[in-house]
């Protein structure tokens, strides 16, 4: 395989490789060696991006999983998605991910550390939801932390978490983690975290909006609406962003809209929801200075550029235009993720 300028378009080249290689890492797998395939495969996924993590684990429908994450990296999540939009059917003996998934006993599920026994069953978690906030803050400790260096201790927590509730579950809803040398105060047993997870997302399930105030850079009023919780992991494949900036004919004396303008703003959003449809995710909207600024999250192979700039050629308040770029990590939102 050859690298290229972009990494997606490495993809076909992997899934050719793949077609030709997998006598190879079948071999491996049969013999019981799931790191020695995984290494073959990572050798390949590398051609994609140096980064990618390759896992070979038992899979949960299929006999065996081949696994490309990001390992938690928001800027590489949507490649790994693609990657897995391109892969073959699962034929029984493979299936694909593109993030680490739970695993199906918990309790049972046992690993080496520094070739020690690190097992599931003996790791507790003390567990805080701060108030207000869709994220669990952890501290994990297990018999075997206080022998091990923080970041050994810190990588086998993390690791830990992403086979209890899968890795995207992780960046959902897990803030804080800390790996602790001592036993939290009220831990519980690691096995529940699943259950925990998904009452606080029982609290999330219907579509929320937050209302911000605040000032701009140069002391400007702002008012701001944000989706909540506003998280990349929940749209993989909306990478590009589409900025779309509409000045407003009706503006107080702090800038912000008055009259009749917040109805136009509020019919032109209705309407740019309604064409966008499931192709991209109107995230943030800030209005200052007489302009409200929408960022929109879009698949760069979805029509998300043309609706948005069909509509605001239509708008009749005042001359407004349309930013496009490529933004996988939501870094120009990042103060409004949660």
């Amino acid at each position: 395989m050859r690298e290229t300028d972009e990494p997606q378009d490495a993809i076909p080249g992997f899934w050719e490789w793949w077609a030709r290689a997998r006598p190879e890492v079948d071999a491996r797998a049969e013999a019981g060696d799931l790191d020695g395939a995984a290494e073959v495969v990572a050798v390949a996924a590398a051609a994609v991006h140096p980064e990618l993590v390759v896992e070979v684990t038992p899979g949960r429908s299929a006999r065996r999983s081949l696994v490309v994450s990001s390992a938690g990296d928001p800027e590489l999540r949507p490649l790994a998605h693609r990657w897995v939009l391109a892969a073959p059917p699962s034929d029984g003996t493979w299936e694909f991910h593109p993030s680490r998934q739970a695993v199906a006993d918990p309790e049972s599920h046992v690993t080496k550390v520094n070739g020690r026994e690190f097992g599931l069953d003996k790791l507790v978690l003390g567990l805080r939801v701060p108030q207000g906030t869709p994220r669990i803050d952890i501290s994990a400790y297990h018999p075997i932390f206080p022998d091990l260096d923080d970041e050994t201790r810190t990588d086998a927590a993390l690791l830990a978490l992403d086979r209890l509730i899968g890795e995207d579950e992780v960046a959902r809803w897990v803030g804080d983690i800390t790996a602790a040398a001592f036993q939290p105060i009220d831990a519980v047993a690691a096995v529940h975290l699943p259950a925990v997870v998904a009452d606080l997302a029982s609290e999330y399930a219907g579509e929320q909006w937050v209302l911000l105030t605040g000032e701009t850079a140069d002391g400007t009023r702002l008012i701001a609406a944000a989706r909540h919780p506003l998280r990349p992991v929940d749209h993989p494949l909306f990478d590009l962003r589409v900025g779309i900036t509409l000045p407003y004919a009706n503006a107080d004396e702090e800038g912000l809209p008055t009259g009749g303008s917040p109805e136009a703003l509020r019919a032109f959003e209705e309407r740019l929801v309604a064409r966008l449809g499931d192709s991209a995710v109107l995230a943030v909207h800030m209005s200052s200075d007489g302009a409200r600024v929408l960022h929109v999250y879009a698949d760069p192979d979805g029509d998300a550029v043309a609706v948005a700039e069909e509509l605001t050629a239509q708008w009749t308040e005042g001359a407004g235009w349309v930013d496009v770029a490529s933004d996988p990590g939501w870094l120009v939102i990042s103060p409004f993720l949660s």
